[in-house]
């Protein structure tokens, strides 16, 4: 039984996978242009390359991060590229005045948002949970309590665009791996929180779409650095999943899983055998590389 699953499985969420994502849609470059998007978690990684993809799109773009050195360097290469404007705003996610400071600005530069994009993400390592609850109280905060001050805060002016908010995820947050618990945690109460907001917009009749972003392995800097000496696949590439995210944002889509075969086929053989996929997870790392923290 267990070695026809193994076949079954992966076969099966391969064919679901073509067929959620090989039907036409109609996706042009040019509905973002002229659209007023905020980017967070916009210095590197999946968010400088959606960056990179909405001024070659001729977006408006105000872009966040921790990091202000980096910024000014993505802002200047988002003009070379054809930004119809660009901006930045540096900070921590936990600060609780950030997503005021940035709401007001783009309601004074540009009188209205059509997209929030909420990309950031706390650092928190690939290990055994040790207990520190500190840790997973900071990084909620930055996760997901940020997440949903940004989400409220900009609601007034995506109800008046009738815009779209795009929350990037992760695998994690659907299935439970080990090594993540904290990260996990904050995955999962995205999930929540935002596909029932999704529910209670649609009962007012509010026009504002949520995407949710369901990501696996992806070749940033960060993830290669932190998960892998213990995750033997190859992670997929960000400007691909970047672009993805931004069609799906666009496409005001319920959600995106990508890579859309490896994410199927997950998340089919935990619907079907958790217990299974649970095993073949824990024998696909190297264990032995995992540190105790």
């Amino acid at each position: 039984m267990g070695l026809l699953l193994k076949i079954f499985i992966p076969l099966l969420g391969a064919a679901l996978a073509f067929y959620f994502y090989s039907a036409p849609e109609n996706f042009s470059e040019e509905m973002l242009r002229g659209k007023r998007v905020i980017v967070t978690g916009a210095s590197s990684g999946i968010g400088e390359q959606m960056a990179y993809h909405l001024a070659h799109m001729e977006a408006h773009l105000l872009l966040t991060a921790r990091t202000e050195a980096k910024l000014q360097k993505v802002v200047e290469r988002c003009l070379e590229l054809g930004a119809a404007s660009a901006r930045y705003i540096s900070g921590s996610m936990d600060s609780p005045t950030l997503p005021q400071e940035l709401l007001r600005e783009a309601e004074n530069t540009w009188g209205g948002l059509d997209m929030l994009i909420l990309n950031h993400i706390g650092h928190s390592g690939f290990t055994y949970f040790s207990g520190d609850v500190g840790h997973v109280r900071k990084l909620m905060e930055i996760n997901f309590v940020s997440y949903v001050a940004l989400a409220t805060a900009a609601l007034p002016l995506l109800k008046e665009s009738e815009g779209s908010i795009v929350v990037v995820s992760s695998i994690a947050g659907r299935i439970a791996g080990p090594f993540t618990a904290p990260y996990s945690a904050t995955k999962f109460a995205l999930d929540g929180f935002f596909s029932s907001l999704r529910q209670e917009l649609i009962i007012d009749k509010v026009n504002v779409s949520i995407t949710l972003c369901i990501l696996g392995y992806i070749n940033t800097e960060s993830a290669v650095s932190a998960v892998s000496h213990v995750i033997p696949d190859t992670p997929a590439p960000k400007e691909e999943c970047a672009l993805e995210i931004i069609r799906a944002g666009a496409l005001r889509r319920r959600e995106l899983h990508y890579p859309p075969r490896a994410m199927g086929t997950m998340l089919l053989a935990h619907s079907i055998a958790p217990e299974l996929l649970d095993s073949l997870i824990r024998s696909s790392y190297r264990l032995e590389n995992v540190r105790r923290t």
